[in-house]
Parts: structure tokens; sequence; C-alpha cells
């Protein structure tokens, strides 16, 4: 079910400092990584002192005599609200990946509604005295300051909080087929905990657990549990509940509320990876608890309400683009222009999405996925492809509101028939409208073959499970970062 790498066993690398750094602060980062909560203190000392520095800058170039008095609405107000934002949204807790895009778009959402709320709390309060006159100067230009610092701050911080992460250690109670493809999936991510895989039922011991170059499995479960301190981050169960022994269970349960965080295999991947497990789902996996889509779902009304503006927008505002690029296909390759194809939308239903033509006059009636370096794209189509060009024409789909902006790729029906006759859990992808870009479109690159259907379907399926205002903002990002790098294929 997952990709074969050549693995090799995560080992523990030494931690090394730069001396010039480790003076000014790498020591204090190192001495504050053994208590979470002390650097969590540090990042709110940071924020609040950013905050500080900028408004005060602001307030000496305004030279407005009636900003003496503003002090509490000006600074304290919104500094307390942009930090009880920040907490809500998880930043400044040194377990969570606070760099990279995933973290930058919470944390600019988070800044962007901690500004409005404060804005509505300091000019509703101010307007009932006549003395005090908050500058809406100082006010934006505070929030628009505060990003880049305190973002910068967490840059220079969360490299020593990691590196101190990578001296611990991550029980994984399995030695099957489910251990086999969390290790080689744990692999290919940027996790630097060790792992030790124990096996609960005795049978495996001395084995290795995914062949050649991997961990030894080992036994003596409950006494290494009973033995966990602050060398271990978690303990992740690899095993389905009923095989294990109802002690080991009890403990289990009793270990995540003391000592340190217990995972499934579902909630491990999702949290630290922002995916699911395909192979740990069951038929009624869509019935359980914490599903956004379903039809009552409020923000379904405002996405579509955004796709319509956006849609409408767009194709007004690159009317002149549009034209270029159809221009230069028929130039480049003749007629048509455009690419029409059957796709499968919402509930199995079929609709036919448009596409500019990136490949050959006749190439449609070839294999059904394109490979890398595919010979039957033309030179005009491959830069298209890269900066999503080509999927402009979209828009009108997502007018008709058979698309979406965001959301899992619309396949073709051939493609479509083939993988559900493979994946049993395929046909959960279709319970949300397709997008033109989405969750797997910018974590993995365009699939070709059945190990990459299942590795986009765990990205797909976290959307499905997870998909709001904060996640479709983080795609959003990530495709500006796909189609300025030209990432895409």
């Amino acid at each position: 079910m997952s990709q074969a790498i050549d693995a090799k066993p995560p080992t523990t690398a030494p931690v090394t400092t730069d001396p010039s750094a480790g003076l000014a602060f790498g020591g204090i980062a190192s001495a504050v990584a053994s208590r979470r909560w002390l650097a969590g203190g540090m990042l709110l000392v940071l924020d609040l002192a950013c905050f500080y520095v900028v408004h005060r800058t602001l307030v000496a170039l305004n030279f407005n005599e009636f900003l003496a008095g503003a002090f509490v609405p000006l600074f304290v107000v919104p500094a307390v609200v942009t930090v009880s934002a920040l907490l809500v949204i998880g930043g400044y807790d040194a377990r969570n990946p606070l760099r990279g895009v995933a973290y930058l778009s919470e944390h600019i959402l988070a800044v962007v509604a901690a500004a409005v709320l404060s804005a509505l709390v300091v000019y509703t309060v101010t307007s009932f005295g006549q003395f005090i006159r908050p500058s809406r100067f100082v006010l934006a230009g505070t929030f628009a300051g505060f990003v880049p610092l305190s973002l910068l701050g967490r840059a220079l911080l969360m490299p020593r909080l990691e590196a101190h992460r990578a001296r611990k250690t991550f029980l994984v109670l399995g030695a099957g087929q489910a251990a086999r493809m969390f290790y080689e999936t744990y692999q290919t991510k940027p996790n630097s905990q060790r792992l030790v895989f124990l096996d609960p039922l005795e049978r495996r011991v001395g084995e290795l657990v995914a062949g050649k170059g991997s961990p030894m499995i080992e036994g003596g479960t409950l006494a290494r549990l009973r033995a966990l301190g602050r060398e271990h981050d978690g303990v992740i169960v690899a095993e389905g509940a009923a095989d294990l022994p109802a002690e080991l269970r009890d403990n289990l349960v009793r270990i995540h509320f003391e000592k340190v965080p217990v995972y499934t295999l579902e909630t491990f991947f999702e949290t630290h990876w922002r995916m699911v497990p395909v192979s740990a789902l069951n038929p009624f996996w869509p019935l359980q608890m914490g599903f956004q889509f379903t039809r009552d779902y409020p923000y379904l009304h405002v996405k579509r309400g955004f796709d319509l503006a956006f849609a409408a927008g767009a194709l007004a505002v690159l009317s002149p683009v549009l034209l270029l690029v159809a221009a230069a296909v028929l130039i480049g390759s003749g007629r048509p222009v455009i690419f029409r194809q059957r796709r499968v939308g919402t509930g199995g239903r079929p609709f036919t999405a448009l596409k500019f033509r990136t490949m050959r006059q006749g190439s449609e009636h070839g294999a059904p996925t394109t490979a890398e370096r595919d010979p039957r794209i033309t030179r005009l189509g491959r830069f298209l492809r890269r900066t999503r060009l080509d999927e402009l024409p979209q828009l009108w789909n997502v007018l008709k509101g058979e698309m979406s902006l965001i959301g899992p790729r619309a396949e073709s029906a051939e493609c479509v028939a083939e993988y559900e006759a493979l994946i049993p859990s395929y046909h959960l992808r279709h319970l949300v409208k397709p997008g033109i870009t989405g969750w797997a479109q910018v974590n993995y690159p365009y699939g070709a073959n059945y190990a990459d259907a299942i590795e986009k379907l765990r990205y797909d399926l976290y959307y499905i499970r997870h998909h709001s205002l904060r996640l479709d903002a983080m795609i959003v990002l990530k495709t500006v970062q796909v189609m300025v790098s030209a990432r895409g294929r």
C-alpha cells in the first residue's frame, strides 16, 4: 500500500550547534527546549516584544498628540486578542510544526482575525471618549509589522526545538503489515525521532520490521511502557484494538492521560502528516464524529458564494490572459484550443471538464494518464501545466457548480472505474466537489499509477474530513507557491 523505498533505520544523529549562534541564541533555546511549556512561554514573550516594538515605532512616526492616551486600546487590547488567537491555533505549542506553508497560513489567518476583532473592540469603546483618537495607521501597521517579526522568531527558535526532539523516541506497538506500512511512510517524512518497534504479542521478536536496513522488533512491551520517561515523544499503536491484551489496552489509556500521547495510526497520520492511512479505514469511516462535509455545515454555503464571486471576477480580470493562452495554443498546435474530458464529480455524477489543450492532437486516444516527460505533451503544454494555467477554463465549471476552486482532483471516468475496483475506499473522495486545486494536488505530484493514486487518496481523505476556511487558505498559499515555482506537472 505504500511506496517501496530504500529505507535506512532512523537513528539519532548527533546534534551540532554553530558556536557563534550558540552564544547569541542557541544556548538559551537548548535549555528552553527541555520544557515545552517554557518554550511556549518564550514564544509568547517574543510575540509581545515584537508587538510592542512595532507599536512604539509607529507611534513615534505618527506624531499624534492624542496617541499618548491610547496605549490600552492601541496596544493592550490588540496584543491580548492576537496572543489569544495564536494560542487557539497552537502557535505556542512546541510540539507543532511552527514553520512552513502549513503553519504560515494558519498564523496569517489568526492575525487577520485578531486585527478585525481588535478594530471592532477599539473603535466601539473609544467612540464614547472625545479625548482618545486611535490611529488607523498605528493599529493596521502594528498588525502588518507583527506578522513577519513573529514568524522570524519562530524560524530562529524552531530548529533548536526540533534538534531537541530528534533525541526523543516513538514506541510503535505492532509487528505486522500495518507496522511495516507505517515505517515505510515514516521514512519519507521529515520526522527526526527514533522509532522502537515492540511486538505486543511476542511473535516476531528479533525480526526486522520491514526487511533489510529496518529496525529490529523488540519484546517486553508492558515493561517498556511502564518505563516511559521524558526521552519518549509518544506511543503509536499499529495493531487493532481487538488484537491487544486487555491489560495492555488499559495501560495505553492511562499512559495517554498521565504520561505521553498515545496515537492510533489514523490519529498519528492526521496530526503529524495531515493525511489519512487508507488501510486503516472501515466502511463507516465517514460516519465518525468530526467530519465537516455534512449537508448542514455552514461553511459549504460560504465556500459556494466565494467560488461564484472569485470565478466570475477571475474570468473577467484574466480574460486577456485567457485570450493570449488560447492564441498561443492555436498557433502552436492548432485546433481544438480547449480540451474537453468526461470526469467524475460529486456523488459520482459525470460532467465535462474544460482545460487548455496541452497535448498533441489525437493524444486523448492513448493512455488516460500522463507520465513525467510524456512525449505527447507539447513544449507550450509543459509550461501551462507547470504554472497551472491550463486549468483556467475550469473556472467555467466552477460557475456552473460542477466544481469548486478547492477540492480533490476530478479524475476521468476510466481512471475512477479502475481505481474503485482496486481501492475499496476510493469512492469516498466523491463526497465533496472536485476542485481546480486541492490538498493532494499541492502535496503530491500528478499521479500516473496505482501507488500514486493511494498516496493522493490519503491527502484527499484528510481534506474531506477537515476541510475548513483554515485548510482552504493553506491550500491557496501552497498553490501560489507551486505556480510561482512552476512545480506543477
